[in-house]
């Protein structure tokens, strides 16, 4: 099989694919006869041929995938003028935590944010399936924590959370998860927010109640799993995430 024909099943699998794919599953369409550094350069022509088009060939957590391009939206939105309800500023917040400091618990989140965190807003999350409890701390009540998901990695069209941008302020955070739903037209305006910062609350989506700043919780010792971080940058938590560069994925243990 030449290149030309190489590339032609690539582009096929990939458009006809409703899930990202990763290059070892790529490879299968070829026998595996193909290595992994074979798949991945003509992957990156794949990007290149389509570079001047609507759709883009991109790779994220879970894979590569074919998007369409930001740019694009104005026009598609027209079909479905819907949209589906924002988020609230909470939820937000709350997310831009656990993706910054992860793994937390609620507790940690509590403290940052100095407010009660309701139970809706994080089973919210879970059900969108951006954030999971991965493990528990070895602290009175063993409390969950908590972690992004490579779901939410592929929402945001990043390929690991290095990619995020490393900002410290809750505020700047926040601003920045909106900012990059502006990448994934199919995320758009989930994480959305208006001009001013503020947004109305989904109807299903309860308010937090505010309370005194709670006092620091009690650091201790992650259980599951267990070389997972409790402190410093954030790690990609994604369940067998893949490289940035569409690799296939060393097997690790989760983090």
């Amino acid at each position: 099989m030449n290149t030309a024909d190489a590339k032609r099943v690539l582009e096929t699998a990939l458009i006809c694919s409703s899930q990202p794919l990763q290059v070892r599953e790529l490879r299968v369409l070829f026998n595996e006869e193909l290595g992994a550094d074979t798949v991945r350069a003509l992957l990156e022509e794949l990007q290149d041929d389509w570079a001047q088009r609507g759709v883009e060939l991109v790779c994220v957590a879970s894979g590569w995938r074919f998007q369409s391009r930001p740019e694009m939206r104005e026009f598609l939105d027209r079909l479905h003028p819907e949209k589906p309800p924002k988020y609230t500023r909470a939820a937000l917040e709350t997310l831009a935590i656990i993706a910054y400091r992860q793994p937390v618990t609620r507790g940690d989140m509590e403290d940052i944010r100095g407010v009660t965190i309701n139970t809706q807003i994080l089973k919210q999350l879970e059900d969108r399936g951006w954030i999971e409890v991965i493990g528990h701390r070895e602290a009175p009540g063993r409390p969950a924590l908590y972690a992004t998901t490579r779901h939410f990695l592929d929402d945001l069209g990043l390929a690991s959370l290095d990619q995020l941008p490393m900002l410290e302020s809750p505020s700047q955070q926040v601003a920045a998860l909106a900012g990059l739903s502006d990448g994934d037209d199919r995320l758009q305006p989930a994480l959305a927010i208006d001009a001013g910062g503020h947004e109305p609350a989904a109807a299903n989506e309860p308010d937090i109640d505010p309370a005194p700043p709670r006092s620091p919780s009690g650091q201790g010792e992650l259980l599951s799993p267990a070389d997972a971080p409790i402190d410093g940058p954030p790690s990609d938590t994604s369940r067998d995430a893949e490289p940035a560069d569409g690799g296939d994925p060393e097997p690790a243990a989760r983090t």
